[in-house]
């Protein structure tokens, strides 16, 4: 279709288009791990959600093909099924629309690619490419135009805009999906969402998912504020709840739709649809209402939306923790690591820190967090007893166990009501190896990603962009492996960790200065932020013997490991001595060293100090 003609079309109509596909085919099929994938498994039940919504009164179906790019399909080990999930896609839409008693057209549904906080966040040329690909799988077959919806990043729509017109002049509707605030990702509002698509040859500007169609309207007030846009609506069918293993929306009635329809049609609006939880009851009502209507011109039905002025971001600050203050001045900098109590007493955690701190030799104590995915108190709550007894800590925080929600909900306590001012931030051992091997570990976002929303609350804001009233100012930590398998890997990890906002880093236990000497070398220099090197003091030659062939990440020298066993009943004094040497050259050449106490026997590292 040529974009005057789909410009004619709405100048003087409003065109429904259908509802929701996944909520749809969940119910005809049960849960499918990609319901893209039915589009070669099932076919004819994608194809009588088509049936059904024409049947409603739909003038536009959409693909089901909104997930089918090579981004979301890859991990799911269908990444090289891009071209044939979308192709049969259109197929099946086609063969809807040639069953139906009058014209149909067909949107090439596109959604964003999921990226939110990955460490592995692509650059914009692959980008750019991913969205090609399935673009161009879809105009080959035959769509009449494309449909983005449901993305959250300006960035991210703006890009798969450009990757469509670099081949195609087929019309473009471009949606956005918004809170209740009535801002997307990175607290924009529609109006300066709408200035920045307007001049991308894009035909109609819009918003769907998240909101229900009242929480709807004073977005779709703003857009036609904006001149010169036609305007584009499909919310959902109200606020989703869990039942069992199911997400349900509200059976929002259709006469409630009908309702919408008729006012979103005074504002102007020239394409209406439904997203999730909607049905082709509530599509056929919206057909019905707007039957005899006449578009609005855009923004005669509309009120000037004031809007709140945004705060000023907060500029980048130093952290204030005195931890990291030491390390700012190059002061050796010293912390021992514990481990949380496995039940409900802290008792002998503040009796040991006690004596540790007595030494005047320890700046902070680092808490491990569920290490080997073992259930342990938690370290943020351990770390917020210790800072209350005047300890400095630095908790880590795994990335396992909650999402990017819980994370930062968490992050929020601990700055305010535990005190906590330091994080080190990981990825975490897997369930599969601690006692719960059946549990499934979140993983929503890795140690990068994780690094990227402590910096944006540092910055007053959280990772949607809503304002905090204030900002945290946490000294960020990560973990480094210099004996990494594939290093090259690792240091790709440990570069895009400061790029990140990494304050300071903490390796993995080494016992040779060696191998930090051929880690520098395969880096290139010298590392961008400070180093504390871990020490782990070996008690024993089978100790050591199991660390090093089943520990990932610890490589003890095969000198070190004979000397050890020749040792026999003296091994301790031995790896003891190996620890006191390494703890030394550490003071000669990194910022800092973090002691791993063995056995949990913290008054051992006293031997050390």
């Amino acid at each position: 279709m040529k974009i005057h003609d789909f410009n004619e079309r709405l100048k003087n109509a409003i065109l429904i288009a259908d509802g929701a596909m996944g909520s749809m085919l969940h119910e005809a099929v049960g849960p499918q791990r990609c319901f893209d994938e039915l589009n070669a498994t099932e076919p004819e039940a994608v194809f009588r959600v088509h049936q059904e919504y024409i049947e409603a009164g739909a003038q536009i179906i959409e693909t089901n093909t909104f997930g089918a790019n090579r981004f979301k399909l890859g991990p799911l080990g269908l990444g090289d099924e891009v071209q044939r999930l979308n192709s049969r896609g259109v197929k099946i839409a086609r063969e809807a629309r040639e069953s139906a008693a009058r014209e149909v057209l067909i949107a090439g549904s596109i959604g964003p690619l999921g990226l939110g906080v990955q460490a592995r966040h692509p650059d914009d040329k692959e980008i750019l490419d991913v969205f090609y690909e399935q673009a161009l799988a879809l105009e080959e077959r035959g769509v009449d135009f494309y449909i983005l919806e449901t993305f959250s990043y300006i960035e991210e729509i703006v890009l798969a805009v450009d990757a469509i017109r670099s081949f195609s002049g087929l019309p473009i509707v471009a949606q956005l999906t918004y809170s209740e605030e009535g801002t997307t990702h990175g607290d924009i509002r529609p109006t300066d969402a709408a200035r920045q698509l307007k001049n991308k040859n894009v035909q109609v500007i819009g918003a769907n998912c998240t909101l229900g169609p009242q929480a709807l309207l004073p977005i779709l007030q703003e857009l036609a504020a904006v001149d010169d846009i036609r305007i584009s609506a499909m919310p959902n069918a109200g606020f989703p709840k869990r039942e069992g293993d199911r997400i349900v929306y509200p059976k929002s009635s259709p006469e409630y739709f009908a309702l919408f329809a008729r006012e979103a049609a005074a504002l102007g609006v020239r394409l209406l649809g439904g997203c999730c939880g909607t049905t082709p009851a509530h599509i056929h009502a919206m057909a019905e209402a707007v039957k005899s209507l006449r578009p609005a011109k855009t923004h005669a039905a509309s009120p000037v939306v004031e809007t709140a002025a945004k705060p000023a971001p907060i500029s980048q600050r130093e952290p204030e923790s005195q931890f990291w203050k030491k390390l700012k001045k190059k002061e050796f900098a010293v912390c021992v690591e514990i481990d949380p109590p496995k039940g409900l007493s802290l008792d002998r955690i503040f009796e040991q820190v006690d004596k540790v701190m007595a030494s005047r030799e320890v700046d902070a104590i680092d808490i491990n967090s569920g290490a080997m995915a073992r259930v342990g108190m938690d370290a943020l709550v351990v770390a917020g007893a210790l800072e209350a007894r005047g300890v400095e800590t630095v908790p880590h925080l795994t990335t396992r166990d909650q999402n990017i929600i819980g994370l930062q909900a968490a992050l929020l306590g601990a700055w305010t009501v535990g005190g906590v001012r330091n994080i080190l931030a990981i990825t975490g051992d897997p369930p599969s190896v601690g006692d719960y091997p059946e549990a499934s570990g979140v993983y929503e976002v890795d140690s990068v990603g994780l690094v990227k929303v402590l910096n944006r609350l540092n910055q007053g804001t959280d990772w949607a962009g809503k304002t905090l009233g204030g900002a945290t100012n946490f000294a960020i930590g990560v973990a480094l492996n210099p004996m990494a398998d594939d290093l090259d890997n690792e240091i790709a990890r440990f570069r895009a960790k400061v790029e990140a906002g990494a304050h300071f880093a903490m390796t993995q236990p080494l016992f040779d200065p060696q191998h930090w000497h051929a880690f520098l070398k395969k880096l290139g220099g010298k590392p961008p932020i400070p180093i504390l090197i871990g020490v782990w003091p070996l008690n024993s030659y089978k100790q050591a013997l199991r660390l090093n062939n089943e520990v990932p990440g610890i490589i003890i020298p095969e000198p070190l490991l004979k000397s050890l066993e020749r040792a026999g009943a003296n091994a301790r004094d031995c790896g003891f001595a190996v620890a006191r040497d390494m703890l030394a050259w550490a003071r000669t050449e990194l910022a800092g060293a973090y002691l791993i106490p063995p056995f949990k026997r913290y008054e051992e590292i006293l031997e050390i100090l």
